[in-house]
C-alpha cells in the first residue's frame, strides 16, 4: 500500500481513521478538506480544484481523505487501495452532530484556517441522506476500479480496528 483513498459520509471516521493509519504506515497524510477549502469556506473553480488534485495524485505515495466527487475517478484511477467507511447514515449524522457542538465556532485540525465549525443545516441534510443518494454511485465507481486495486468497504468500527491491528502486526 503506498497509495490510498479513504471515502465515506461525513461523519464516518474519514480523518480519524487516516490519522491512525498514517501513524502505523508512516505514508503521508493529505486531509482533502485542507487542500479543498480556501478561507471562510470559500470553494475554487472545478479547474483549480482539478489541477491541485492532480498535483497531489502524482506523488508517489499518500493517504488521501476526502470525497469530493468531481475528482474522485482520478484518485480512485491512481489509488492502490480504497477504503469506503459505509456506516450507517444514524451514526454518521450523530458523529457529526457531536464534532459540531464540540468544535463550534473553532477550526479542527483537518480543516484550513478560517474555516471554523458551525452548525450546517445542509450538510446535516447531505449526511442525513448520503446512503441514499450517494452510496449506490460510489459503489459503481468502486465497481470499475482497476483489478490491482484493492477495495475494502467497512460497516462498523470492530472491521477497522482488525485491520489496523493486522496491519501494525505485520509491520513489527
Amino acid at each position: 500500500m503506498k497509495r490510498i483513498l479513504v471515502i465515506g459520509c461525513g461523519g464516518s471516521g474519514k480523518s480519524t481513521f487516516s490519522k491512525k493509519l498514517h501513524s502505523v504506515t508512516g505514508l503521508p497524510l493529505v486531509h482533502l478538506d485542507q487542500e479543498y477549502w480556501l478561507p471562510y469556506w470559500v470553494e475554487p473553480s472545478p479547474q483549480d480544484w482539478e489541477e491541485k488534485v492532480k498535483k497531489l495524485i502524482a506523488e508517489p505515495s499518500w493517504i488521501l481523505d476526502g470525497n469530493y466527487g468531481g475528482t474522485m475517478d482520478l484518485r480512485i484511477a491512481r489509488a492502490d487501495t480504497v477504503v469506503y467507511l459505509n456506516f450507517p447514515s444514524w451514526k454518521s449524522l450523530l458523529r457529526v452532530l457531536w464534532r459540531m457542538i464540540r468544535s463550534y465556532g473553532k477550526s479542527r485540525p483537518d480543516m484550513p484556517a478560517g474555516c471554523t465549525e458551525r452548525f450546517d443545516r445542509k450538510f446535516l441534510a447531505y449526511v442525513a441522506a448520503y446512503n441514499k443518494t450517494r452510496h449506490p454511485g460510489i459503489m459503481a465507481r468502486l465497481a470499475k476500479a482497476p483489478a490491482s486495486t484493492t477495495v475494502y468497504v467497512w460497516k462498523n468500527d470492530r472491521e477497522i480496528r482488525q485491520f489496523l491491528d493486522q496491519l501494525s502486526g505485520s509491520r513489527k
